[in-house]
């Protein structure tokens, strides 16, 4: 875990200083098959721009934004965004993330109702709400994730949650309280192999968050779980297979493989870009172990069609049911 404490204004503060002594590395050119849509252009700019005035007026974050997500121009031409609550620093430094690290700021207490205000306007179907790290914090920030829950909840009841939390790290009760609020679908990312989160995810422990996600099922067996990764940061076909594996003994029901995006030449370097045909074979795989969802190609994240992909992850668990 990495706190970088400092007197700057948030608008002169570097927004990766653990990063700026690394070596640049180079950032390679995208191949042929991974193109996103420009965001605010085509017919549908109209949408974005009105998605994006939402988010603005009720002063939110969106990780659509912060993390660069190639799929905004879609997802938000459609009136989908992530929110990203508890501010847009985050705790810890890991070397694929384009989050601002430092000290984060205090709660804001209205951001939740604020969360819901845009939910409603948007008239959104389905949420997914995730956060930056709060190490700062006793509970890890999990009662502020339970209460835009509850918000959410009051007004616009018929809408389902989709939460990417953190690993609550050394935060004991934190998993209960989020739990309590009974999110639709909890998700939190392995993001890696186990061999590489010294390098990748130094902050986080790969069987502790493996642990968190069989807690949930354990504690409410009615919640969909779902956790991704991203390859072509170095990691092996071997070792993918046997994250898949752990994920099916968690009980894991939604597995997510997306291709690792360098941000900066100061992040970790792009191994290879995985083909679409080697994705698909990791789709094939995961199906075959029994996860009820998949979704495993180049531009796949953790929210990237979440609504329909919600849909999809109760019929299958249905028909799973009806069997």
């Amino acid at each position: 875990m990495t706190v970088i404490i400092d007197n700057l204004s948030p608008d002169k503060r570097p927004r990766h200083p653990e990063k700026a002594n690394r070596p640049d590395t180079e950032v390679l050119r995208k191949p042929s098959w991974i193109r996103a849509k420009a965001p605010g252009a085509g017919p549908d700019a109209e949408i974005y721009a009105e998605t994006k005035k939402i988010i603005q007026d009720n002063n939110l974050v969106t990780v659509c934004e912060e993390a660069a997500c190639p799929n905004i121009g879609e997802c938000w031409s459609q009136r989908h965004a992530t929110m990203m609550i508890m501010g847009e620093i985050c705790t810890r430094a890991c070397a694929f993330c384009n989050v601002s690290t430092g000290l984060p700021l205090a709660l804001d207490a209205d951001e939740p109702a604020r969360v819901a205000d845009a939910v409603a306007k948007l008239g959104l179907r389905h949420i997914v709400i995730t956060s930056v790290d709060r190490d700062d914090l006793d509970d890890g920030g999990a009662q502020h994730f339970a209460d835009t829950i509850y918000a959410i909840r009051a007004t616009s009841p018929e809408t389902s949650i989709e939460i990417l939390t953190p690993d609550f790290l050394r935060k004991e009760g934190a998993l209960e309280i989020v739990i309590e609020a009974r999110p639709d679908v909890f998700n939190h990312n392995l993001e890696t192999t186990p061999r590489l989160y010294l390098n990748i995810r130094p902050g986080a422990r790969y069987f502790h968050s493996m642990r968190l996600l069989q807690r949930v099922k354990e504690i409410d067996p009615t919640i969909f779980t779902k956790s991704g990764i991203m390859v072509g940061l170095g990691e092996s076909r071997e070792e993918v297979m046997q994250v898949m594996d752990d994920m099916r003994s968690a009980d894991i029901d939604f597995i997510t493989i997306g291709q690792y995006l360098q941000p900066t030449r100061k992040h970790a370097p792009i191994d290879r870009f995985v083909t679409p045909e080697e994705f698909e074979s990791y789709a094939t795989m995961a199906r075959a172990k029994g996860f009820l969802m998949v979704s495993a190609t180049p531009l796949t994240r953790s929210s990237h069609h979440a609504d329909e992909d919600f849909a999809k992850l109760k019929a299958a668990r249905e028909a799973q049911q009806a069997r």
